[in-house]
């Protein structure tokens, strides 16, 4: 096997602007001249990300905040439109005596629970806003 002069790959890598273990085929990794560069980009990016997945699960929770107080609000406007329709109803009938009882027994539990959910909505709404 023969050994290629060194002088002349020296001038030959020189002129290509590449190393001479290039020329011999070598594979050679190049060092990362700035380790701790790098990983501190790769951190900003990565950091960057989650900052951005945190404010879109801020978002979606906002607007199912949002979107149960206005659930509420609707359901409170149908029941006050219908004025408690069911008590007038016909009790000796047997079907229309459970489905009464079970209409009153829903609307007498929304009425207690559902201005506890729309508080703590309300405030769920007031600590998920936009801070700028």
């Amino acid at each position: 096997m023969s050994v290629p002069d060194s002088d002349m790959l020296i001038s030959i890598s020189e002129a290509l602007d590449t190393s001479v273990g290039a020329l011999l085929g070598e594979n050679m990794m190049e060092p990362e001249t700035d380790t701790l560069k790098a990983i501190s980009e790769k951190l900003e990016v990565i950091n960057l990300q989650l900052a951005q997945r945190k404010n879109a699960r801020r978002r979606v929770f906002h607007g199912l905040l949002i979107l149960l107080c206005a659930v509420i609000a609707v359901i409170f406007a149908a029941l006050a439109a219908l004025n408690s329709s069911y008590l007038s109803w016909d009790y000796s009938d047997p079907e229309m005596a459970v489905a009464g009882t079970i209409l009153h027994g829903l609307e007498w539990l929304f009425v207690r629970i559902a201005p506890i959910i729309f508080a703590g909505a309300a405030i769920g709404i007031f600590l998920t806003r936009r801070k700028e």
